[in-house]
């Protein structure tokens, strides 16, 4: 332990100098050090994304950007992801990208020190960046980002008998709680939820729309595509969807902060306007499963289970996880956004 304490002794000592704290900053810093100091993926982890399910979403989406690739006309591009996890979606990607004779330069953005170690394990030859503004200029970026999103800080306006509201997090000794602010926010709330009943929260992602922002400059700018799957809703839409998952089970989002991953479901609508402000087409949102599905998943488990008859059940029940309307297959939404003049990436009608 450093003399400056834990985080929550840090978090709480700052609460009690300046007041209570916006949500988005209370969630900055709780991720920031969870990433920073586990991997914390699979069984022994705090959660399982679709890459690490199977290796057939990793090699659809490869072979999705390798098509986008060879209709676009072959250029030489970048291999892009944010956040990527242990680097599995990325080794199974380039893999498939690979047959169909796509090897990019690989680069990963990603700023925990733990993660980039398991990257550096399964893709080698990969660089790595910090931020978008660390990544090549030289030539068109093939995007992908999972889970990425849903990551980035929040923060919630409340609607209150005197109007919206944010709220903001305070603490007694180290247990956190969330509170109304005072600051009115009456003026930026879309008309049509200005008069939602008291108690109702809207959440916006100031973080995210920077970076989509930052990434669509550098499409524009260079060229190609990205291709976002996340947990998300069309929004901008009334509900609480802050969530804690610690162990694989949820947990209190406002306690220990730094144990657990912190998420909040992903406004499509919103970063799909503000690509299209920045020039981007856009294109979805639209399922994961049928994402999945229109990319060949069927065809795809076909052939792992006819090369390895005793995985039958496990590949199937792979393929259901990653589509099925009761698991990740509606929940899970997918959006491409590609530079003008790209083609419209498969799976998007």
């Amino acid at each position: 332990m450093s003399e400056e304490g834990t985080l929550p002794d840090r978090l709480a000592r700052a609460i009690t100098l300046a007041g209570p704290i916006a949500l988005s900053q209370f969630m900055g810093a709780a991720n920031t050090h969870y990433y920073a100091t586990r991997d914390p993926l699979g069984a022994r982890g705090d959660f399982t994304t679709a890459p690490e399910i199977s290796q057939m979403f990793g090699e659809l989406i490869g072979l999705a950007l390798a098509d986008l690739w060879d209709r676009a006309g072959r250029p030489a591009a970048h291999y892009v992801e944010l956040g990527p996890g242990r680097g599995t979606l990325a080794a199974d990607a380039l893999r498939a990208m690979g047959h169909a004779g796509l090897t990019p330069p690989v680069h990963l953005v990603e700023n925990s020190p733990v993660l980039r170690e398991a990257q550096r394990a399964r893709v080698p030859h990969a660089e790595w960046a910090l931020d978008i503004v660390g990544l090549p200029d030289d030539a068109p970026l093939l995007v992908v980002a999972n889970e990425f999103f849903d990551a980035l800080p929040i923060r919630q306006l409340i609607r209150t008998a005197e109007g919206w509201r944010e709220r903001l997090v305070a603490c007694q000794d180290t247990l956190f709680l969330p509170v109304v602010g005072n600051t009115v926010f009456d003026p930026i709330i879309p008309e049509h939820l200005r008069d939602a009943p008291d108690g109702s929260i809207l959440e916006t992602s100031p973080a995210s729309v920077a970076v989509l922002r930052a990434l669509a400059a550098k499409l524009m700018a260079q060229g190609g595509a990205a291709i976002v799957i996340d947990y998300g809703y069309s929004g901008p839409a009334i509900g609480d969807t802050l969530q804690a998952v610690r162990g694989h089970a949820y947990a209190n989002p406002f306690e220990e902060p730094g144990e657990a991953d912190l998420t909040a479901h992903v406004d499509f609508g919103t970063l799909v306007e503000a690509a299209r402000v920045e020039g981007l087409v856009a294109h979805g949102p639209v399922t994961q499963g049928a994402y999945l599905e229109s990319l060949g998943i069927g065809p795809r488990a076909q052939a792992l289970i006819q090369a390895a008859p005793d995985r039958a059940d496990e590949i199937a029940t792979a393929r259901d996880r990653l589509t099925g309307d009761a698991a990740m297959g509606e929940l899970f939404k997918v959006v491409a956004l590609t530079a003008p003049g790209w083609p419209a990436p498969a799976g998007f009608a």
